[in-house]
């Protein structure tokens, strides 16, 4: 298998769709249709990575359970490297009560499978992963992360663990900030309070790339303008914010700019900004400026970059779940010449 030019660690779960409208706990029906999909951002996007043709490997911790089973076969399927995959014997995979609303817009309720140990991707082995993951790092790949390790301790300790091993090593940080707050044990509502802020912070600071939703920068920063965030911040990243429906808001190569969304018939926008971040990370990788040493974004044609990776959410929302619709290469440009280029 090629060395990984995307290394994502995080979460791998399976999102419980209720139907548009309806509860998603409550038991499946013929009138109450329930779905389970496999997701989580970080499995997301390296299923989108791998689905586009970029190198990719998954970190992370799985139960041994039909769940895990069913991530083995997918990432055998996709060509994912996971040789730093982690097994738990006594922790499940977890699942994750997805509400839907009728026009495809997702809300996270609680969560099921927990027998009283919490779930395998809260208690990833740090020094496993201190130990397998430096072969991977080895050609300075992108390091994609989530801010949701950082609930729970020992999922904490191993991503502060990796991202001081991509630094030591020259591997550049993209952040998909990702704020679910269920993960927290707080209301699905609410935002950051300070002292997660102050968690994710160090985080904001390390990145090379920031990618976010509105409510996201709004809570973090105070603005949605990603000149004004990327000036915030000592390495003066790249900064994505996405706003649904609304007009996407970049700051890429000492460029900015809008875009505004495709028009598409939404049925379900989970995982649609996964896959944007997987088609930003393969438009980088494969045509980067400077090396991935410098740890800098410079794209060649950023605003291009940028249109291409929104088609790649773009066409997750017309089929349920995260994974399934990702398009390949060829669906993606077959999309966008139908969108006039």
């Amino acid at each position: 298998m090629p060395s990984p030019r995307v290394l994502c660690f995080g979460e791998a779960l399976v999102d419980r769709l209720g139907p548009p409208g309806g509860d998603p706990s409550l038991p499946a029906t013929a009138d109450h249709p329930v779905e389970d999909r496999l997701g989580g951002a970080p499995a997301n996007a390296a299923c989108a990575l791998a689905r586009l043709g970029t190198p990719v490997a998954f970190l992370g911790r799985l139960g041994e359970d039909a769940i895990g089973a069913a991530f083995a076969a997918l990432f055998q399927e996709r060509g994912v490297e996971v040789s730093a995959l982690q097994w738990d014997p006594e922790r499940p995979s977890r699942t994750v009560l997805v509400r839907r609303e009728v026009g495809g817009e997702r809300r996270f309720g609680g969560f099921a499978g927990d027998r009283g140990l919490g779930f395998a991707d809260q208690a990833v082995d740090v020094a496993r992963l201190s130990s397998d993951a430096p072969p991977l790092l080895a050609g300075a790949p992108w390091v994609l992360v989530g801010t949701l390790p950082l609930a729970s301790p020992a999922s904490a300790q191993a991503l502060e663990t990796l991202v001081a091993l991509a630094a030591e090593r020259g591997a550049p940080l993209a952040l998909d900030v990702n704020w679910r707050p269920t993960f927290w044990g707080l209301d699905p509502d609410v935002d950051p309070p300070p002292l997660v802020q102050g968690r994710i912070r160090p985080l904001l600071e390390q990145a090379a790339l920031i990618k976010c939703a509105a409510e996201e920068a709004l809570a973090l920063f105070g603005t949605t303008d990603p000149v004004a965030i990327a000036e915030s911040l000592p390495r003066r990243p790249a900064v994505l914010v996405t706003d649904g429906a609304a007009p996407l808001r970049w700051s890429l190569a000492d460029r900015s700019g809008t875009l505004p969304a495709f028009a598409v018939d939404a049925v379900d926008t989970t995982g649609a900004g996964d896959a944007f971040t997987a088609g930003l990370l393969h438009g980088l990788v494969h045509g980067l400026v400077n090396g991935p040493q410098s740890g800098e974004v410079a794209a060649m044609d950023p605003e291009h970059l940028v249109r291409r990776a929104a088609a790649c959410g773009a066409l997750v929302t017309l089929g349920a779940g995260a994974i399934d619709p990702q398009p390949s290469t060829q669906q993606l440009e077959a999309f966008l010449r139908r969108q006039g280029g």
